[in-house]
């Protein structure tokens, strides 16, 4: 595909505002700060899922606080119920009526801490609202807040013993990523700093709800040539056709590409797609919408075997010129 030169489209600026006030708190951690943004100018929803006291809740913490949005945080645990996420419907006795109190997943940004800690039952609560941008409630739908989006966080080494996220769940989430570990200058800055750096909730909001629903529709608008169209379907066929693999990538997993690098490249101040985009961000994008083969996959490394079989078929894939 023959290189462009394109001035850089508008929002570009915004998006790099939000990107430098996430990273005055996650040090170190610039691809994850960039993953974020990109899935929320996606209009997806981000599962952060990595070892305890990485910065998973930081992160999704920070990105709410930088926007001036409304926010919730809901902390997950095993006794929660259904109603405790998306409200319940109560007898009003001065007006002898029916009264729904809306619950904390009427909001803009909705951190789900350790969502794997409570029951399938409470899980598939946030599935209508994060497929369809609302929730029904004894018969009733309600629509919720434009822009919405649920960032929640796991420990992958603590799924036995709680509930880990089933198929279809974690199908909703547009990325699913990891933190690691910070590099030798980061760890020393915030071991040197003795607790006293800047955390979410000293940060100052540096975009609106406005700004952010205007990003993501520049972000549907940038442009993406048949020939990358072509280059995702073939890597999509290559995981559903994989010996690895038992499920591969659906059609929602490949809108769900095409939304995040079109997002991509707007935050990179393009106004069209490259392959790189694609690439960058298969393996966030796909690897939690496989299902390994029983015969090849172990239980306590599948996450990362899913991720190296979806980086072989990239590299069988020719990329477009």
């Amino acid at each position: 595909m023959a290189a462009r030169q394109s001035a850089a489209p508008a929002g570009v600026e915004k998006i790099a505002e939000i990107q430098r006030a996430l990273s005055v708190v996650i040090r170190g951690k610039q691809e994850a700060v960039r993953l974020a943004v990109v899935c929320l100018l996606a209009r997806g929803h981000l599962l952060i899922e990595d070892v305890p006291g990485v910065g998973k809740t930081t992160l999704g913490h920070s990105l709410a606080r930088c926007l001036a949005c409304a926010f919730h945080r809901i902390q997950f645990t095993s006794d929660m119920l259904p109603s405790d996420v998306l409200g319940v419907t109560i007898y009003n006795t001065h007006t002898e009526e029916f009264e729904f109190k809306p619950g904390p997943v009427f909001t803009n940004i909705l951190l789900a801490d350790e969502i794997n800690r409570t029951t399938p039952k409470t899980q598939s609560a946030l599935l209508e609202a994060m497929n369809e941008q609302q929730v029904t409630v004894e018969g009733r739908t309600y629509p919720l807040p434009q822009p919405f989006m649920v960032i929640a966080t796991q420990n992958p080494l603590e799924h036995y013993g709680t509930y880990p996220l089933p198929e279809s769940q974690l199908d909703r989430f547009l990325m699913r990523m990891q933190m690691g570990y910070p590099d030798a200058a980061s760890e020393r800055e915030i071991l040197n700093s003795n607790g006293q750096r800047p955390g979410p909730e000293q940060m100052q909001p540096v975009a609106s709800a406005a700004d952010v629903t205007e990003l993501q529709q520049l972000a549907q608008q940038v442009r993406v040539d048949d020939s990358l169209t072509e280059y995702m379907m073939a890597i999509v066929e290559k995981t559903r056709s994989s010996q690895y693999l038992a499920l591969g990538v659906s059609p929602r997993g490949s809108l769900a590409l095409r939304h995040a690098a079109q997002a991509l490249a707007l935050a990179e101040g393009r106004d069209f797609c490259l392959p790189d985009d694609f690439k960058r961000l298969a393996v966030p994008v796909f690897a939690h919408r496989v299902v390994l083969n029983s015969r090849y996959g172990s239980s306590p490394r599948k996450s990362e075997q899913a991720q190296q079989i979806l980086q072989d078929i990239l590299s069988s894939v020719a990329v477009p010129l």
